[in-house]
């Protein structure tokens, strides 16, 4: 378990959702009850939040106001999991609160945006921030990040900052920057996205800068060679708020791990991505899990296209060499249904199948490859020789195969009429096979 400390600026969040079913007879404005609040620390404390659910050892340290709103962000923090170090803030504590109807913010409002500066560094925050492993600034402009003393005591650790536009600039020396596009742009005018990365990684003195570019991913911009662009994998729909949050909290506790800043900024596109498709913060902060996607996605998806009347599809195979074939009889089974799942032999079960010498790719990269197509909507690797387990776990309509088969030559249809289902045959490319592949490769 990694050490993690975070620093900056706590508010308190709360989502006023409720029904709008008429207008106001007195406005042109919906009328909305049936309000129940939802609570969560925001800003730093979102942050500190996501990284204690995520496994880590977390303080967080910040300042709150000696009011309602800020007993309430320590006692939420305090049920997440998060230490917290309180410096004092000057002012109330900020509340941003968001009106909701079928998940979607009619109004915000807002109080205590007056509030800056905090009390001095405690004994017990200087301590923690010597003892992380990693540290997260998750500025939010109210004081905390340009605190002297904060600032001086930063660097035991490897620093990630998380800037925002009224906050100081981060401090020289961090492995890890991520503004996002306006902010970037904003802080270094007069290029594209890119030059602005270059341009702030020299002015701040950080080993990189890693500009989010919402669903279009993240660009990552070290000392040498050309940027690294991370695209997200597609979210169709969701919630951005608190984003951001959840990318520099999963960056910062995977440098607390020791990984390099573009491993972490991977996984932190990855996590951000599946965070959105989750509800955003009010979707985290009622259960949802912020993890990114993985091939066991194929159940849930099973059922939820069957939960709306849709046709699921499925295939299988060892797909050990992705060729021509392969590529039209999945196209070719995609287009029989609403969504196809491919069900792939493990390593194991290949080799039973193929021999020892097979797989000669394994099954990981053979989901990453089938997963990147885009007739594919999920991988579900199974171990048994066959695949009738895992379709009794999918039980999908349609069980289409490509190649020279008849229905009576398929095992699986009489699995596939357990429920109802179909086993068909789609057309395939003759003379494509990977066996004929490494005998190629071989004799060359």
């Amino acid at each position: 378990m990694s050490a993690l400390c975070v620093v900056g600026d706590a508010l308190l969040d709360r989502d006023l959702d409720g029904r709008a079913e008429r207008l106001a007879p007195d406005a042109p404005v919906p009328v909305v009850d049936g309000m129940e609040a939802h609570d969560r620390a925001g800003g730093a404390g979102l942050a500190a939040s996501l990284a204690a659910a995520a496994g880590h050892d977390v303080t967080l340290v910040c300042a709150l106001g000696a009011d309602a709103a800020g007993a309430r962000v320590r006692s939420l923090l305090e049920q997440a999991g998060v230490r917290v170090c309180d410096l004092g803030l000057h002012g109330a504590t900020p509340e941003k609160v968001r009106v909701r109807v079928a998940g979607r913010a009619l109004v915000r409002l807002d109080s205590g945006g007056e509030s800056r500066g905090c009390g001095p560094l405690t004994a017990p925050a200087r301590a923690a921030l010597a003892a992380a492993d990693a540290i997260l600034v998750s500025d939010y402009g109210r004081g905390v990040a340009a605190e002297p003393a904060v600032r001086a005591a930063l660097g035991a650790a490897p620093v990630v900052w998380d800037p925002h536009p009224q906050g100081p600039e981060p401090v020289r020396g961090c492995v890890l920057i991520t503004p996002n596009a306006g902010e970037a742009q904003q802080a270094a005018p007069g290029g594209d996205v890119a030059a602005a990365a270059r341009t702030l990684r020299e002015r701040w003195g950080a080993v990189a800068v890693a500009v989010t570019l919402g669903e279009k991913g993240a660009l990552l911009c070290g000392a040498d060679g050309p940027p690294l662009a991370v695209p997200a994998p597609p979210v169709a729909a969701g919630d951005p708020c608190g984003a951001g949050d959840c990318f520099a909290a999963t960056a910062a506790g995977h440098i607390a791990a020791g990984e390099l800043p573009s491993g972490a900024v991977r996984a932190a596109v990855a996590a951000a991505s599946a965070f959105v498709a989750a509800g955003g913060a009010a979707g985290w902060s009622a259960g949802a899990e912020p993890a990114a996607p993985a091939p066991d996605d194929a159940r849930a998806l099973a059922a939820r296209v069957r939960a709306a009347g849709g046709t699921v599809v499925a295939t299988g195979g060892c797909f050990d060499l992705l060729h021509a074939g392969h590529v039209r009889a999945l196209q070719a089974a995609r287009a029989l249904g609403d969504c196809l799942i491919v069900c792939l032999n493990s390593d194991d079960s290949v080799r039973r199948l193929k021999g020892p010498d097979r797989p000669l790719v394994g099954e990981r990269d053979r989901a990453a490859v089938l997963e990147a197509l885009a007739c594919v909507d999920a991988v579900a690797v199974f171990a048994e020789d066959d695949p009738r387990s895992i379709l009794r776990e999918l039980r999908p309509h349609v069980w289409a195969k490509g190649g020279d088969y008849g229905v009576a030559d398929l095992p699986e249809a009489a699995t596939l009429a357990e429920w109802g289902g179909l086993a068909v045959v789609v057309p395939y490319v003759a003379g494509r096979s990977t066996t004929k592949l490494i005998e190629v490769a071989r004799a060359g």
